[in-house]
Formats: C-alpha cells, sequence, structure tokens
C-alpha cells in the first residue's frame, strides 16, 4: 500500500506538464529525427509515415511555441527553413533516451 497518497490536480502535475509539451503520436518522432539531423520540413514529412503536411505545420508550431524547437530562416533564394532543439529540447534526450530504452524492452511482451 502507498502511502501519503493526495489527490492530484492535472494542471499541477510534472508528468501531465511534460505530456502537454511532447505528448501524442508525432512530437516525439520529431524531436527524435531533429536530433538525428534531419531538421527541414520535406525531409521530416518523408521520414515520418502517415504525417499529413497541416499535421507537420501544427506540431513544428507547437514544439516551436512551448520553447522545444527553434525555427532558422535563410534568406537565400531558394529561402529554407530549419528547426533545431532549444537547450529546453536537449534537456529532453535523457528522457526521451529511456523511454526508447524502456520500449525495445517491453515492446514484445
Amino acid at each position: 500500500m502507498k502511502k501519503n497518497l493526495k489527490k492530484i490536480e492535472p494542471s499541477s502535475c510534472p508528468v501531465t506538464f511534460c505530456l502537454r509539451l511532447v505528448g501524442g503520436k508525432w512530437k516525439i518522432l520529431i524531436i527524435h529525427l531533429i536530433l538525428n539531423g534531419i531538421n527541414r520540413f520535406g525531409k521530416l514529412q518523408r521520414f515520418i509515415v502517415g504525417i499529413s503536411k497541416q499535421m507537420l505545420t501544427n506540431q513544428l508550431r507547437e514544439l516551436e511555441r512551448d520553447g522545444i524547437l527553434e525555427r532558422k530562416i535563410y534568406a537565400e533564394i531558394p529561402p529554407h527553413v530549419e528547426y533545431f532543439l532549444t537547450d529546453l529540447g536537449k534537456s529532453l534526450i535523457p528522457i526521451i533516451e529511456k523511454m526508447k530504452e524502456w520500449g525495445e524492452n517491453h515492446k514484445n511482451c
């Protein structure tokens, strides 16, 4: 039996906060690809099977709004945009690595 359990308010739960920022079907995949050098829109779309342009755009905007990603616009012809992890985004790396490890150890259970 767990001792000292308290009622949890979802809005103040740190795990819920983390999941709100990076949860869902696509965000972890996007972060993983950007971490591994896939940081342009077209490449991201090619590497993520099943994501639409609109969904990728929305997810990138949310990650940028929440301070996980930074968007850099190159003023050249033709112009292009690249995405990079911010310091906040980089702080997720150990968490994502642990999630990957856990998934590899338990996905066939």
